[in-house]
């Protein structure tokens, strides 16, 4: 993944390609925006950027070694947070904890193992509870050199002010509706091709799927889901993310049960989690598709 291959976003891209350009990368970001605008994907492009061991020449293949290592979420200066359930109760909400962010505080005081730098993502950054965003603050008031922190944020005021006037906000923006349509037809022809063909065609579909591709799909059968939700509880057309899709969705709506879409949005944010997680994307996909084929009644 790189810079050049993000869509959509050409004004959070030029913004971080000119701090790199000019060699004054801040050293805290807060990409802000709302979900599935690909704020998380941009933030491990701008994070091989600064890995690189190449700069200027990875810049439309992501060819280096580094650049594969933060591809595949491996690289040993690439840390990246996300919410967790607590270890007593796996199913209780997730957050970011002051153990997470202390554990942050311990990686950063390290030296960098292969780069010059190290980066750090807090995904969902707005999950900080209790004592977290004081310390996390400490934190960014201190910040270890060389170090780069990227917070992913639907809004700047979901952390304390004291916090987000600390970074540098890049702005992402809502994905055209055109595109986030056509994300949606490509998911549910997938999962429609899942359901009357079973793994091979899963397998022929997620062959040459990469990190963004896989955000995309379960981007689109989460859209999906919700569109079906829609359909059964009678919502108008215009609602829906395609409303020239109204009659199809309304066939396949009844094939379904409420609880089935539940868990099948469900199985969408495991597989987004799967992700974060550092799950192939590959992998991910196919657990996904295969969960939600299997989950119409």
């Amino acid at each position: 993944m790189t810079l050049a291959g993000i869509l959509e976003q050409a004004r959070a891209v030029e913004q971080l390609r000119r701090a790199l350009a000019a060699g004054r990368v801040a050293h805290a970001y807060a990409f802000v925006g709302p979900a599935a605008s690909g704020r998380f994907t941009t933030a491990l492009a701008f994070a091989a950027a600064l890995l690189c061991d190449a700069p200027g020449r990875c810049d439309l293949a992501a060819t280096c070694r580094a650049c594969r290592l933060v591809g595949a979420r491996q690289h040993p200066d690439l840390h990246v947070v996300a919410p967790t359930p607590p270890e007593s109760n796996p199913k209780g909400a997730r957050a970011i904890r002051i153990g997470a962010v202390r554990e942050l505080e311990r990686q950063a005081s390290l030296r960098p193992a292969m780069a010059r730098r190290r980066v750090l993502v807090l995904d969902e950054a707005e999950r900080m509870t209790g004592e977290a965003p004081q310390a996390f603050l400490k934190f960014l008031e201190e910040p270890p050199p060389e170090t780069i922190v990227i917070l992913i944020l639907p809004r700047t005021r979901a952390v304390p002010a004291t916090v987000i006037s600390r970074c540098q906000i890049v702005r992402f923006r809502a994905r055209g509706e055109a595109a986030t349509a056509a994300v949606t037809a490509e998911a549910a022809a997938a999962l429609e091709e899942a359901r009357e063909h079973g793994a091979p065609a899963i397998f022929k579909r997620t062959e040459r799927v990469d990190r963004a591709r896989a955000e995309a799909l379960i981007d689109g059968c989460w859209l999906h889901c919700r569109d079906l939700m829609l359909v059964r509880a009678g919502a108008a057309p215009a609602l829906l993310t395609d409303a020239g899709r109204a009659d199809a969705l309304a066939v396949e709506a009844a094939r379904w049960t409420d609880e089935g879409l539940y868990a099948a949005i469900e199985a969408c944010r495991q597989a987004h989690l799967s992700l974060v997680g550092n799950v192939t994307p590959r992998l991910t996909v196919d657990v996904m598709l295969s969960r939600l084929a299997g989950r119409v009644v």
